[in-house]
């Protein structure tokens, strides 16, 4: 077992031990202040991608009123949400897990990731079912990819997290 001196910090970078040498198999060992940060920092991340999906999901829908008229715009917005509801979905149940003391399982992370991809195309069927006589597939699309590359807005704006 490594002594505290020997501890790796919060970024990774080797804190070096009493005899100098840097102990790179060190366990990270994070105080509550810590924990408390990296939730912080985390749930911000989290909020900040659902806000850039909404503000591009939004934007499809105008760019394809703007461009095609109602029926397009709508089918764009409809796109838009049928990733957007259950990824803003999945991020809330996150969000209560990074506040809650239980431990997080790799298990039930994919099992909402797996949730939430089959909830989208359960959507995007719904749409196309309901929607068929009026739908404009490429605005559809359109407001689609926007969502799903909400993220490309942090990089431009340097506020990925």
């Amino acid at each position: 077992m490594a002594s505290r001196g020997n501890m790796r910090s919060i970024d990774g970078n080797s804190v070096q031990s009493s005899n100098g040498q840097a102990d790179q198999d060190a366990p990270i060992e994070l105080s509550d202040a810590d924990r408390e940060l990296l939730r912080y920092k985390a749930g911000r991340g989290l909020l900040r991608a659902l806000a850039a999906q909404a503000v591009l999901g939004l934007a499809a829908g105008l760019i394809s009123w703007l461009v095609a008229g109602a029926e397009a715009g709508a089918s764009a917005l409809i796109g838009a949400g049928a990733y957007f509801i259950p990824n803003a979905l999945f991020a809330m149940r996150l969000l209560m897990g990074l506040w809650s003391s239980r431990q997080a399982s790799p298990f039930t992370f994919f099992l909402g990731e797996l949730i939430k991809l089959g909830s989208a195309v359960l959507l995007l069927a719904l749409a196309v079912y309901y929607a068929n006589s009026w739908l404009v597939w490429p605005a559809l699309l359109f407001g689609l990819v926007c969502v799903l590359k909400g993220y490309v807005l942090l990089l431009a704006f340097r506020r990925l997290p």
